[in-house]
């Protein structure tokens, strides 16, 4: 292991050997979405099937959440089809050689500034999101164990990986990314694309000379060596890294290598493919980053119901959303749509998660809620689903302090946040082998 390899492996990082799709590939049909957005719009996902009908396409290679409801002969289905889809590629030549190298790349959205990200290949050893854990790498909101079985089912088995997890790094300065960009763009991209259901556009780079990654390892080190005057905490392992996106894919990651270790003796295998995951890094900073509200609709009540449920808060209030903002949508109807209002600096999610849980705990499965982006989305399904339908608008979230929230305070409900709109999200074009 050269010098450069150790720096990064004690920053819980290695550099992955990446395939990328064989030249001729139209990597606009190849890139598809994150699999954990429009949970509720099945017309999204059939547009893209209609777009990559019989071309190689990453969304072969995914379980969209939107069809997770399935039984579980479908879902068996869908998982075989995905294993059998990645051997296919692995073989037919979809793939180009693989190259060992991180990627710096540049995101355009139709919404905010440019984003810029690092991907690489993180080690599941310093990652733990069970409440309690102090690790290098660290989950930002509550983990659902029974949410991980599918994710997990997925990655048994599979001969490759295809990402959406975002770690986040605090980098005040904006100045390790930013000044990799500025390396790595001397050279030619390595790929270059628009994105399809006018998503915006990619650009990466390689980042495989020794003074880029030098520069990272630095820039992370000295990270690393500020946190515990930063977040006021003094930990065993400094904080480093924040999970941005992608935490029940990168907790289903850490399970299936717990499976691993646990069947087979002896020391941790270093060099066990499974024992990484690839990830984009991102700095919290970055002025192209935004952080959203994820909006809650609940299904099969009254809004009166759950009006009274939430009624009476010391941390917030409601108010129902007035018709002139739905305008957008047909014939949208607003008394089931309400707007919360925070009395306090706090996360909103951290006061309604809990209090919406136990009423669809005691709705004894008629009652349900599922997780918006966008607040047009909000607005659709309350129009679609009528009165037994009623949208929960959250407010805006300041991304400052978020680090020394977590570090202070542990994980944030399930869905507290998203970093920007649906269509930001990030899209799968690099793959890496699970398998020797």
């Amino acid at each position: 292991m050269s010098s450069i390899d150790k720096r990064l492996a004690a920053l819980g990082l290695k550099i992955p050997e990446i395939l990328l799709p064989a030249p001729g590939i139209v990597l606009e049909k190849w890139a598809v979405i994150a699999c954990d957005q429009f949970t509720q719009d099945e017309s999204y996902w059939a547009k893209v099937r209609d777009e990559t009908q019989n071309i190689p396409t990453t969304l072969d290679l995914i379980f969209p959440e939107v069809y997770l409801e399935a039984n579980d002969e479908s879902s068996a289905r869908r998982t075989n089809a995905i294993h059998n889809t990645m051997k296919t590629y692995l073989e037919n030549g979809t793939f180009a050689p693989s190259r060992r190298t991180g990627i710096y790349l540049e995101r355009s959205t139709p919404y905010h500034q440019k984003r810029r990200g690092l991907v690489f290949a993180i080690d599941l050893e310093k990652y733990n999101w069970v409440p309690g854990t102090r690790p290098l790498i660290r989950a930002t909101e509550g983990t659902v164990p029974e949410r991980l079985p599918p994710r997990m089912e997925i990655r048994r088995g599979a001969p490759i990986e295809t990402s959406h997890v975002l770690l986040l790094i605090d980098d005040e300065d904006d100045a390790i990314i930013t000044g990799i960009g500025s390396e790595v763009k001397k050279s030619l991209p390595i790929y270059d694309s628009t994105l399809m259901m006018n998503s915006g556009s990619v650009t990466g780079w390689a980042i495989d000379s020794e003074k880029c990654l030098a520069l990272l390892a630095s820039g992370l080190e000295n990270l690393a060596q500020k946190a515990e005057d930063r977040y006021a905490v003094k930990d065993e392992v400094p904080f480093l890294y924040a999970v941005g996106d992608g935490n029940h894919s990168l907790a289903a990651a850490k399970a299936v290598w717990e499976e691993y270790k646990a069947a087979h003796a002896g020391p941790v295998p270093e060099n066990a493919a499974c024992r990484y995951a690839m990830v984009e890094l991102e700095n919290i900073h970055d002025p192209g980053i935004r952080f959203e509200p994820i909006h809650r609709i609940i299904f099969g009540a009254e809004s009166s119901k759950v009006l009274e449920v939430l009624g009476g808060s010391p941390h917030f209030s409601l108010e129902p959303v007035a018709a002139t903002e739905t305008a957008a949508v047909p014939a949208a109807a607003s008394a089931n749509v309400f707007r919360v209002i925070s009395k306090s600096a706090d996360i909103a999610a951290v006061y309604i998660e809990p209090m919406l849980e136990k009423f669809i705990e005691h709705g004894r499965g008629i009652i349900s809620m599922d997780y918006i982006h966008g607040k047009e989305e909000v607005y659709r399904l309350a129009n679609e689903k009528g009165q037994k339908a009623t949208g929960i608008l959250l407010p805006p979230i300041n991304k400052n302090g978020f680090f020394k929230t977590i570090a202070n305070n542990g994980p944030l409900p399930r869905k507290s946040f998203s970093m920007g709109e649906a269509i930001e999200k990030r899209f799968y074009i690099e793959c890496r082998k699970l398998v020797e």
